[in-house]
């Protein structure tokens, strides 16, 4: 048994024993450490004003992602190795390749955002060799400027490209294999325990282990990525306890693919997920890239959106569509189900108590069948569902629909399938005249809400509107399409 959180922040060994299980990485960094690089913009991982990397060793290797400071709880960085903007001076303080290319290229006028953006493209730097634009564009997708626009701080990424890293000016290159063996003596042997009084967190050592605590505390507040509970502490002021952080559990960090589907650990983030689903499913990888910023991306996982239950989680509709099998966990064992049916009603899922989200086998489409997920939101990037429509369609020879499934987020108090459309349009042919004809049974369907979002209209009329846009995809009206781009 251990009663410490260890890691390393930037090069110095930080050792913790009175961590609060709601503690963020920004507030240890600002009013702690007094490491005022990293910024508070937004609170809830929006802005990137507060963009760190976090490293961990992962198959013997040290990967280094961006993450949100402000929703990133300590509980969670234990054998991490924390890298905030004042770790990239050189030696004799001067600038990094990264940050003189903002300064030459002008990418700064107040300098609020600047430290954030400095961490996301450092972060690609590490990772990608001669960036696309598209590639940094999506780098920076977690980053928010008032100032200058986004051109100059592209052009200093791609000045600053074709420069890698060198043990002559790069603060992680030159330790690289320092910190690997820090990391791996800091691993802990057995399940971290924390009591502040009552407040508690606790860092289970395997899957089994945490199967053992959740048998003892069946109510605990399970973390994953923090995306959407460390907003239960910034904005809604929650008190949590106990906590029980589960980011380290290399066995929930699991991809399979097979050759009926992929099988995806509850632990794998959306970045991880991506690389898989993308080369075989690359509508549902299209929608991937649109869920948050890099660093929600790279903190959030599949299995953490699922258990949350949210009505406008982006993964559920899609899955549900493709017919995806949810495997939940236990002391007893494991308990395997359809998707759909593990959502029961706002905020309550079919987790019996000691249970937890262990992996979703997600099935591949059929090559005949057709498939297509929409998300529809006030801006593009980085923003949250308003309506999200998952489609997959499996026609005959006689362009007779065979099967179709249909299912949405924001329409309901849980993602659901749109049954009664479905049972409108099956057996039917595949034409304009059978859509509008089915149009109406979403009234059946759904009784969406108002909120500031959208209107139950809009939500309406939008989730009619999105089986038109499937259809017109299908069959190839071009014309008709940008219609509804443009209304979209």
């Amino acid at each position: 048994m251990n009663d410490s959180i260890r890691f390393i922040l930037n090069g110095e060994d930080i050792t913790l024993t009175d961590v609060r299980p709601t503690e963020t990485l920004l507030d240890f960094l600002r009013l702690k450490r007094r490491l005022t690089g990293t910024k508070e913009g937004c609170a809830e991982g929006d802005c990137g004003a507060c963009t760190v990397l976090v490293g961990r060793l992962a198959d013997g290797k040290l990967a280094y992602e961006s993450v949100n400071a402000c929703i990133r709880f300590i509980g969670s960085l234990h054998a991490t190795h924390v890298v905030t903007v004042e770790h990239l001076a050189g030696r004799d303080g001067a600038l990094h390749p990264v940050q003189q290319a903002l300064v030459d290229c002008h990418g700064s006028q107040c300098g609020f955002c600047t430290p954030g953006f400095v961490m996301s493209l450092y972060g690609l730097w590490l990772t990608r060799e001669n960036p696309s634009r598209y590639e940094i564009e999506k780098a920076l997708q977690g980053n928010l400027c008032r100032c200058t626009g986004y051109e100059p701080i592209v052009k200093a990424a791609e000045q600053v490209s074709l420069m890698r890293p060198s043990t002559l000016f790069d603060p992680l290159e030159r330790t690289r294999s320092e910190i690997v063996a820090r990391l791996w003596a800091m691993q802990a042997s057995g399940t971290i325990r924390i009591a502040n009084g009552d407040d508690r967190l606790i860092v289970p050592a395997s899957v089994q282990a945490l199967a053992e605590v959740l048998s003892q505390e069946p109510d605990a507040i399970i973390v994953a990525g923090a995306t959407d509970v460390g907003l239960w502490v910034t904005k809604q002021m929650r008190r949590l306890s106990p906590v029980v952080f589960i980011s380290h559990l290399s066995e929930l960090q699991s991809v399979g693919e097979g050759e009926d589907g992929i099988t995806i650990g509850a632990g794998v983030s959306y970045t991880k997920a991506f690389e898989a689903i993308s080369k075989k499913i690359p509508a549902l990888g299209r929608l991937i890239d649109r869920i948050g910023g890099e660093q929600v991306r790279n903190m959030g996982t599949i299995g953490g959106n699922i258990a949350n239950g949210s009505p406008i989680g982006d993964s559920p509709p899609p899955l549900i569509a493709l017919g995806a099998t949810l495997t939940l966990r236990s002391l007893q064992g494991q308990r395997r189900m359809p998707l759909e049916d593990f959502f029961i009603a706002y905020g309550k899922q079919d987790r019996k108590p000691g249970e937890f989200v262990e992996s979703v086998f997600v099935p591949y489409p059929a090559a005949t069948s057709r498939f297509a997920a929409y998300k529809i939101t006030k801006r593009r990037d980085e923003d949250i569902t308003a309506v999200l429509g998952a489609f997959l369609l499996t026609l005959d020879d006689a362009e007779m629909i065979t099967d179709i499934r249909i299912a949405y987020g924001g329409m309901a108090a849980t993602p659901k399938r749109a049954r009664t459309v479905e049972a409108e349009l099956i057996g039917k042919p595949w034409t304009e005249a059978t859509i509008e004809a089915a149009r109406p049974a979403f009234d059946a369907d759904y009784q969406p809400l108002t909120d500031w979002r959208a209107s139950a209209e809009y939500r309406q009329l939008t989730a009619k509107n999105l089986l038109t846009r499937f259809y017109l995809e299908t069959v190839g009206a071009p014309a008709e399409l940008q219609r509804f781009e443009e209304v979209a």
